[in-house]
């Protein structure tokens, strides 16, 4: 599924960045979703009966650990919104109206499947997955008020004890790989401020747990941790997109998650996550990286298309905000996710 939300929201993307109508970008984007979802041949059943299914002679049945397998629904609402949203002529509305025939059934399925409503019920970062599984749905089929109800019962429940004081998320440090888990968590609690956002309620951001902290306390938290402390350097890159999109949201006065990302992975600029997550500063090397990747450059070097060189974060950068233009154009609504 992962492969699959990602190949239709990149798709998207680009068929939004060049293209009106129709292209080869959103014929894919069409095409994944159709195999997926929509033809007889191939369609997935609208429920998770057999999602981590148990085997063995007592068990060939699903487990609700298994609904975290389609977490990656919250893309395919951003792929579908912008085919929405640019009029694309490859997202008819017979097609419109049978993913949302599909995924009303699968939502009444999440609402009432003893299995899903354990996933729900789950505190650490299951439950907050379901969450936003459940509210993009509830886009999909242009249900805002009841995705706001979704969300608000996530940001009520389980976010309330969810992060300490300090920022850290017990429930995540206590698995067998913290620094994931951390990075897991932070992923699924941004996805569901952005789902609120965007269905009317931003002021989920801000909101405070138990213990007074916020989604920007969790990430300040995470980002002290060492994946080499838990053998975990293989995931180190987990972090990258929320410190990318607590810096958008929160701000970034002092360069902290510019730095971090810098340090970390230098040519951040040139990852997907740096496009949905703007206003982000960088540097210098940071604003080059993601001109060349426009192919915007002259002979004398890198030169901004849009916006003016300026001073942020004690860094000479360009306001590198072309492909925010190209989107304005569209007439599009940011609800790009992690």
């Amino acid at each position: 599924m992962d492969s699959l939300s990602d190949a239709a929201l990149y798709n998207s993307i680009a068929f939004a960045l060049t293209s009106t109508g129709s292209s080869s970008y959103s014929l894919t984007t069409v095409q994944f979703i159709k195999a997926w979802f929509l033809d007889d041949a191939t369609k997935m059943n609208p429920n998770l009966n057999y999602g981590q299914m148990n085997r063995g002679p007592t068990g060939q049945s699903g487990s609700h650990t298994g609904i975290l397998d389609l977490k990656g629904m919250a893309k395919v609402l951003t792929a579908i919104e912008i085919l929405r949203k640019t009029k694309c002529t490859d997202w008819t509305a017979d097609l419109d109206n049978k993913m949302i025939a599909w995924t009303k059934e699968y939502i009444g399925w999440l609402e009432s499947a003893p299995i899903s409503l354990e996933e729900k019920a789950a505190t650490n970062n299951h439950g907050s997955f379901w969450y936003n599984q459940v509210a993009a749905l509830k886009l999909l089929v242009g249900d805002k008020a009841g995705a706001l109800a979704v969300t608000n019962t996530f940001f009520t429940k389980q976010y309330m004890s969810q992060i300490t004081a300090n920022g850290e998320q017990p429930l995540e440090a206590a698995r067998t790989r913290p620094y994931h888990y951390h990075a897991y968590n932070l992923a699924a609690m941004i996805t569901n401020a952005r789902l609120s956002a965007y269905a009317g309620d931003a002021s989920v951001w801000n909101k405070t747990t138990n213990e007074g902290s916020t989604i920007k306390t969790a990430l300040d938290f995470s980002m002290t941790l060492s994946a080499d402390t838990s053998g975990e350097t293989s995931y180190v890159a987990e972090l990258y997109p929320s410190v990318a999109a607590v810096g958008a949201v929160y701000g970034d006065t002092n360069g902290k998650y510019a730095t971090f990302l810098a340090k970390g992975e230098p040519a951040y600029a040139e990852e997907a996550y740096f496009l949905w997550n703007q206003p982000l500063a960088g540097g210098e090397a940071e604003s080059a990286a993601l001109l060349k990747a426009s192919g915007t450059t002259t002979a004398g070097g890198p030169k901004a298309t849009k916006g003016t060189t300026t001073k942020d974060n004690g860094a000479s950068l360009h306001s590198v905000n072309w492909v925010l233009s190209a989107f304005a154009l569209a007439g599009l609504q940011y609800i790009f996710l992690l």
